[in-house]
């Protein structure tokens, strides 16, 4: 068993196509094939099924994938323990929902990529359970979710608390308690959002049932508020990010409960500069903001 081999395994098992991986790899086909079918011989069962022109891990495939990752992280790892530079380099996959890498993350990975200059770091998005699984099995070395939650395997840092904003056209006129929502429509993430969450909790204190239109999008649901479709609860970081110009106004009130956003990451994986410098970074940011 060869660390290529299992860098072979791993880049088709998260594409699904030995053409493709292949491509990525800078090798023919044939050679990835016969790599893989070399380890499933040694490892005494198969890694995919074959599916047509695709493949499908199967689940001793997904038992393997979660030790080979490990493998390869910590191979890395002992690589850039070992640099003369000492500084973060290296790839770095992070992963955030939609809020933080819209609203929040932008103006700092241009200052992180500013400092750290050989790091290559690969943001994604995604549902808060999505990314947590993705850092359990080691697909990412980093997120950040609104949420805080146990996860076995998991650690978890507070980042920043992200205030609540409600938004209308200034046609609705000014929303000066939670009554004046009566009859208007409420656009917002689909359920499992944190944010719709409290929404809905903060709806049922006051004794409201309202219409909620699901949205997967903040640029749709502000463009819907803008043209006086209706209301919507968006974080404060989207607030700052839209409101230039966006011909609707931004109302705040003090029952609506703040959320914590929070960096989660391996308990168990190796030291990885690239991730403690960025995690430094945002902390830095965030305590000055």
């Amino acid at each position: 068993m060869e660390l290529s081999q299992l860098r072979m395994f791993k880049t088709v098992a998260d594409i699904g196509s030995i053409a493709r991986a292949a491509e990525l790899l800078h090798c023919v086909p044939s050679n990835v094939t016969a790599r893989i079918k070399s380890l499933e011989r040694e490892l005494g069962t198969a890694l995919f099924f074959r599916d047509g022109r695709g493949l499908r891990i199967t689940p001793a495939g997904e038992v393997f994938l979660d030790y080979a990752s490990r493998i390869l992280n910590l191979a890395a790892e002992a690589q850039r323990a070992v640099s003369p530079s000492h500084e973060p380099s290296g790839p770095l996959r992070i992963g955030a929902i939609e809020s933080s890498a819209s609203g929040r993350l932008p103006p700092l990975l241009a200052k992180y990529h500013a400092l750290y200059p050989k790091v290559s770091l690969e943001l994604s998005t995604g549902t808060w359970s999505q990314l947590l699984d993705d850092v359990q099995h080691h697909r990412l070395d980093g997120a950040i979710v609104a949420v805080d939650v146990e996860r076995p395997g998991l650690k978890r840092t507070l980042m920043y608390r992200e205030d609540l904003i409600l938004i209308a056209a200034q046609s609705h006129g000014p929303l000066q308690t939670a009554a004046d929502l009566h009859g208007k429509d409420l656009f917002m993430w689909p359920p499992g959002c944190p944010y719709r969450l409290a929404l809905e909790q903060w709806l049922l204190r006051h004794e409201l049932t309202q219409k909620i239109v699901s949205i997967a999008s903040y640029g749709t649901i502000v463009g819907c508020v803008s043209a006086g479709a209706g209301v919507a609860l968006v974080p404060r970081g989207i607030y700052e990010q839209y409101r230039d110009n966006a011909g609707w106004l931004g109302y705040e009130f003090d029952d609506l409960t703040c959320i914590d956003n929070l960096f989660y990451s391996h308990a168990h994986a190796a030291r990885h500069p690239a991730r403690e410098a960025f995690v430094a970074l945002l902390q830095a940011e965030f305590e000055t903001s």
